[in-house]
């Protein structure tokens, strides 16, 4: 996760503003909000809690957008790969709007509504995914619910915790979404997430989204987590951030994303970047452990694993794209592409820290099992 800091002082906010403030959030600029990155707990704390109980993010700093009209399905299978034509109402995929060669200009969340699709998109992104869709679609209904708050429910006390609220929840499988009212607001709850384990995402009317939040966090296995947290769980999951891991000069085969899109579009393509299906892959996203303690961050270089002690002069065989410490594992991790030759599991590569090349290996994604229900 990068802080990016705010030149012009005009940090948004979302709903729950008040409430991080109330409950000592460390707040920090990113991508136009003033967001919790975390509490008094820590970071380290905050990861553990989630993963041993139920954690709740703010992440209304997301872009909500539905697509209505019977074209919304055709059409925005000509903007990006994900099957949904065959996808029935309730049901999720993830997915990416791709560029001409492949390039991924985002990833997002669809579902299938009664009538039309709601998507989520990401927060650097959401205003560039609504003008994409403007231009490409003009004759579907698109409808930007940005001033909607969204909350995310995570960790394996979660359903038990929703459920309390409203117990059907508990049955829905992992990918699937549906109307619920919870402490009588009008709610639309999907069980996904972005922390390798079971959970809901909550869209929830910016005037009721403090209400909720409260009431969640009266149980006594929720706490509310920041995104430092979110982004040491997302990357224990093997899960990509969008800027970092992805972005429009990676295409979904160098990241490894191709089992997002559907037997049949791959089959027919009608996506932009199709024919990268097909084109030889010059590097790959990885897993990394590197040895000892220290975390390799953003930007690391990697090497070769037999080169000797030295600076960055050597000749890179690729680069980190998200390190740091892994509270579950117990050490560092990180993820960053590599020469396609140098992308074998077990594969020894050497990290340029502070000068000096130190030893790591590929490692299997994710670096956590996932913990998805699925009924």
């Amino acid at each position: 996760m990068t802080v990016t800091d705010d030149p012009s002082g005009t940090l948004r906010r979302t709903p729950l503003f008040d409430l991080h403030q109330e409950q000592g959030a460390k707040l920090v600029p990113f991508a136009g909000y003033s967001m919790p990155v975390n509490y008094g707990p820590g970071i380290l704390a905050e990861h553990l809690h989630t993963r041993k109980a139920a954690g709740l993010f703010d992440i209304s700093h997301m872009g909500q957008i539905r697509l209505t009209g019977p074209e919304a399905v055709p059409a925005l299978e000509t903007l990006c790969p994900a099957e949904l034509a065959e996808l029935g109402p309730g049901r999720m995929r993830y997915s990416f709007f791709t560029n001409e060669v492949g390039g991924i200009l985002d990833d997002l969340m669809v579902t299938r509504e009664a009538e039309g699709l709601f998507l989520i998109v990401n927060a650097a992104r959401k205003d560039a995914d609504l003008a994409h869709l403007s231009q490409h679609l003009p004759h579907i209904g698109i409808e930007p619910l940005f001033e909607r708050a969204l909350l995310a429910l995570q960790g394996p006390a979660a359903a038990s915790v929703l459920g309390r609220l409203a117990p059907g929840v508990a049955a829905m499988p992992f990918m699937t979404a549906m109307a619920v009212d919870l402490v009588g607001i009008p709610c639309f709850v999907s069980r996904s997430g972005y922390t390798g384990e079971d959970g809901y995402e909550i869209s929830v009317p910016a005037d009721g989204a403090e209400v909720l939040a409260r009431r969640l966090l009266a149980e006594e296995e929720v706490a509310m987590i920041g995104l430092g947290a979110r982004d040491s769980l997302r990357l224990e999951a093997g899960l990509c951030l969008y800027g970092h891991d992805i972005d429009e000069t990676t295409t979904f085969a160098e990241a490894g994303l191709i089992w997002a899109i559907g037997a049949r579009r791959r089959r027919e393509g009608g996506f932009p970047g199709a024919q990268a299906l097909t084109a030889e892959v010059s590097r790959r996203r990885v897993g990394i452990l590197p040895e000892g303690r220290a975390p390799a961050r953003e930007g690391t270089v990697i090497v070769a694993g037999d080169s000797p002690v030295g600076g960055p002069s050597q000749a890179p065989i690729g680069a980190v794209t998200s390190g740091g410490y892994g509270p579950t594992i117990g050490g560092p991790i990180a993820m960053g592409y590599v020469a396609a030759a140098q992308a074998a599991v077990g594969t020894e590569i050497g990290l340029i820290l502070r000068g000096q090349t130190h030893k790591a290996r590929i490692a299997r994604l994710p670096f956590t099992s996932h913990r998805y229900y699925r009924g």
